[in-house]
């Protein structure tokens, strides 16, 4: 059971949501003589980081480069936060739970075909899915398996709106082909786990209120997101399973910020030592290979890692395990009687 805040996967990692709304129009911004930035920089994220955004790496952006910048934040599920983005809502810096809701974006001429050309292949911090439980695990929930029992409720939300959901989704079918099952085996247990589901809410941070709330067993979750519960005083544990995927969240400048100076200055500032830092102390695995060094101990590799680039990369998993009409998990929420969106 792991016991802090968790996450750098050197190898892998390095080398690779409903919050609340304030959404504006911004102006665009000026840079002085030292350097630093000011105006009004809008942020479109997904749901988990919010806090952290807010509470620390904001201000600690202000306070290490001195620059006057106003954030316009909007938090909540991955593919909202991206469907609007699409549908025109202003946006400085895009941070998304996975690469499809960036390249939505691409593929819609607001987010530039190279927006992934840095030394961190484009994406700004990781973790892993682990299973958040009840303090001192009474149900003793420590394998995938253990999600099918009868005695279990799972929570994770629904992979149609949820970034985080579908890295749910592809950790518990890779799971089963990393021990050398078949890919009709792999769905099977998807069905069953998805079929043990009291509830699929719209996004990660929505589905950890309703486990903290008191509804469900085990919680599938981001490993931040366990340790942001644990900080918080919730009365919760969480294990990361031995077999488990890299999470790996993309963040890229649109090409029609109205601010990009200033949101390039905070791009930068989230990529230094001190972002980070920040970033790793509230328990996401940094991709930054000093920190990672750093933080070694409170992120080990599980046994089993995994990423999506295991079963063809986003591209392949889309369309063939979230495609709305035609996807396999598509099918398999329909059959359960849940919303796919299609």
């Amino acid at each position: 059971m792991a016991s802090i805040a968790a996450a750098a996967v050197f190898a892998l990692g390095l080398s690779a949501c409903g919050g609340d709304d304030s959404t504006s129009t911004s102006g665009g911004g000026s840079t002085d003589s030292s350097g630093a930035v000011s105006g009004s920089v809008n942020l479109i994220g997904y749901s988990t980081p919010q806090e952290v955004y807010e509470e620390q790496l904001e201000p600690g952006f202000a306070d290490s480069t001195g620059s006057d910048v106003d954030f316009a934040n909007s938090f909540g599920a991955s593919g909202d936060q991206s469907r609007a983005v699409e549908a025109g809502q202003p946006a400085d810096l895009v941070h998304f739970a996975r690469e499809p809701d960036m390249t939505r974006l691409v593929d819609a001429g607001i987010v530039d075909s190279d927006w992934a050309d840095n030394e961190y292949d484009g994406i700004l911090q990781n973790s892993v899915v682990t299973f958040l439980v009840r303090k001192g695990n009474p149900k003793g929930i420590e394998t995938w398996d253990d999600l099918l029992r009868d005695d279990v409720s799972v929570i994770t939300p629904n992979p149609f709106t949820s970034g985080g959901a579908t890295w749910n989704i592809m950790a518990a079918y890779g799971q089963v082909i990393e021990n050398g099952g078949t890919e009709d085996e792999a769905l099977q247990f998807v069905h069953d786990m998805l079929e043990n589901t009291a509830v699929q809410d719209a996004s990660a941070s929505d589905a950890l209120e309703t486990f903290t709330s008191g509804e469900g067993d085990v919680l599938l979750s981001y490993e931040n997101e366990a340790v942001r519960a644990q900080n918080a005083g919730e009365d919760v544990d969480y294990v990361v399973p031995d077999d488990t995927i890299l999470i790996q969240t993309p963040a890229a400048i649109p090409n029609d910020a109205q601010n990009p100076e200033a949101a390039q200055a905070f791009l930068d500032y989230l990529y230094s030592e001190e972002g980070q830092t920040i970033f790793a102390e509230n328990g996401y695995r940094p991709v930054d290979t000093a920190v990672a060094e750093k933080f070694a101990d409170d992120f080990p590799e599980p046994k089993g890692l995994f990423t999506i680039e295991d079963f063809g990369g986003w591209d392949t998993v889309q369309t063939d395990f979230f495609d709305a009409e035609n996807g396999s998990v598509a099918a398999i929420e329909e059959d359960l009687g849940v919303s796919t969106g299609g």
